[in-house]
């Protein structure tokens, strides 16, 4: 079966101008991906979710939609 997974994920430079990307597939089963450009670093994290989830296998999902309240004050 296939399935399409929405899952956060952090990507960041490091000091040498590497991309590192991270997510965790489960609390406990995370996965990293690197590469020298940004995308790069993302499509190499995608790969290793995949190995991943076959490895333990894809995690329940919930939807939830929630009202997007970022740059909105807060009235008195």
């Amino acid at each position: 079966m296939r399935r399409e997974l929405q899952i956060p994920f952090t990507v960041e430079q490091d000091e040498n101008g590497d991309w590192c990307a991270a997510a965790a597939l489960t609390p406990d089963a995370f996965a990293n991906g690197q590469g020298g450009t940004r995308e790069q670093a993302i499509e190499d994290l995608k790969a290793a979710i995949v190995l991943l989830a076959d490895e333990v296998g894809v995690p329940e999902q919930l939807t939830v939609t929630v009202e997007d309240t970022a740059g909105k004050r807060s009235r008195p």
